[in-house]
């Protein structure tokens, strides 16, 4: 791997759906930046400090939330000169996002008292009364037509379906939820996933005119789903639940057909490869070394220099089962406790899928859906900060605020050591095109280009 130099940050990043440019909050300063060279192709300054960016689906305007204000602020990349502010006044503004056809913003007002869109077209302006969550609650089809938006009113539930080309109401269809937590389009737009909060564990599927096409409800009594993915070929719906289970429902009769538990302790039969970070002191050869007196005395008989910082790389150790995993027992008397599946993500093949138990931090599970078991189980000795798949191929990459970043591919896993100094990797994404990852550290950020994985079809997980 290849990594650039490191620059300054002090906020959100991202790439442009086109992956050609990347944007980068440094204070009030928005800067863009070409993915290859990383030389500025744009510097915009704001009237506050960035808390979120988003690019526009064409990647042509981008937008900044300027939350502390509040208001957003967009700018175009092929017309410097052009500018748009959105101000809601005393009502706030919570979040703020883009439409799929890259010229209307979407803004939900404090308290969720409404939801606006914003013509970039013309001065008009649509609003949705009492959306049910700032930053969820939104989701759009895969074709950009339509949208649906949460809303509550009267103690009640709803998904109002709009027209994304006029803005009106295509229609409102009640939600059989107490809570509802969140909603998401299926990739083919013909459904509609909805799930109830953490105190309720129930699964709604719903066609685009109003219907309960599968209602779901893995047990009672007990904290519920934690997390909801699709698989991008829209054929399997991942839920992630508090009971520290990964369930699996195909698009077909919307039953369970595969269930994964997240166990402290491995035993055989196992074929999934174990890998464990471990630490591995550098060797010097220092036999053919010519030392003077001075230099001699801090080296002991062993050849190992006498200083109170010792160094260690990292490396993964393939481990034999039985294998105790790392478990933290969450606290009873603490709301929102550390457990169940936390993180949830599909590869792009959709043939495997990542899961963290949340009260298991330093665990990573890699699922393998076409043959129903598990892959791999990464155990890192710091709480895993962040994961994300290749856009491209089965390629997983991983940080831990440590200056390492760790891959898995179905043919072993790595540690890869970050060649800046100080750099401590807290997050990362990567590019739509798969051609490069971006590294986050606290006030800095650095770019790793990836070598395409050869295709192949014997794949082992040997490390």
């Amino acid at each position: 791997m290849d990594f650039t130099d490191a620059y300054k940050q002090s906020g959100p990043s991202c790439f442009s759906p086109n992956a050609r440019y990347l944007a980068v909050a440094v204070d009030y300063r928005l800067v863009i930046r070409d993915v290859l060279s990383l030389k500025v192709v744009q510097f915009y300054s704001c009237m506050d400090k960035i808390s979120y960016i988003e690019w526009a689906l064409d990647s042509e305007y981008i937008l900044c939330g300027l939350y502390k204000r509040p208001m957003v602020q967009a700018w175009s990349l092929t017309q410097p000169e052009w500018t748009c502010k959105i101000d809601e006044g005393c009502a706030g503004i919570a979040y703020a996002r883009w439409s799929p056809d890259s010229r209307h913003i979407l803004t939900t007002s404090d308290f969720q008292l409404r939801l606006t869109v914003w013509s970039l077209l013309n001065t008009a302006c649509v609003h949705v009364q009492w959306p049910k969550h700032a930053s969820k609650g939104v989701s759009f089809t895969q074709d950009g037509k339509f949208a649906a938006i949460c809303t509550r009113r009267d103690c009640k539930d709803y998904i109002n379906l709009l027209s994304c080309h006029s803005w009106d109401i295509m229609g409102v269809f009640a939600v059989d939820t107490i809570d509802l937590a969140d909603i998401e389009w299926s990739p083919d737009d013909s459904a509609i996933v909805a799930w109830d909060c953490s105190l309720e564990y129930k699964i709604l599927i719903y066609s685009p005119d109003g219907r309960c096409l599968f209602k779901y409800q893995a047990y009672e009594s007990g904290l519920g789903v934690k997390t909801v993915a699709w698989s991008p070929c829209g054929q399997f719906l991942a839920v992630g639940s508090y009971d520290q289970m990964l369930r699996v429902l195909n698009h077909l009769t919307w039953k369970t057909f595969a269930e994964f538990m997240h166990i402290p302790s491995v035993r055989g039969p196992c074929s999934a490869a174990i890998f464990k970070e471990v630490d591995e002191p550098w060797q010097l050869d220092m036999s053919e070394l010519s030392l003077n007196d001075d230099f001699s005395q801090n080296i002991d008989g062993n050849g190992t220099q006498n200083t109170p910082e010792t160094h260690f790389s990292v490396r993964y150790k393939v481990m034999d089962v039985p294998v105790n995993l790392p478990f933290q027992k969450p606290a009873l008397d603490k709301p929102n406790p550390k457990q169940g599946v936390g993180l949830l993500s599909w590869s792009s093949d959709s043939q495997y899928v990542v899961t963290r138990n949340d009260s298991m931090p330093t665990v990573l599970w890699i699922w393998d859906i076409c043959h129903l078991d598990l892959a791999a189980i990464l155990v890192q000795k710091e709480p895993i900060r962040a994961a994300a798949w290749d856009p491209s191929s089965p390629r997983l990459v991983l940080c831990t605020s440590s200056p390492y970043l760790y891959i898995w591919t179905p043919s072993g896993a790595c540690c890869v050591s970050v060649p800046l100094p100080d750099f401590s990797v807290s997050d990362l994404k990567w590019n739509s095109d798969g051609s490069c990852v971006l590294l986050k550290d606290k006030e800095a950020f650095c770019c790793a280009s990836v070598p395409i994985l050869p295709d192949s079809d014997d794949e082992s997980s040997e490390g």
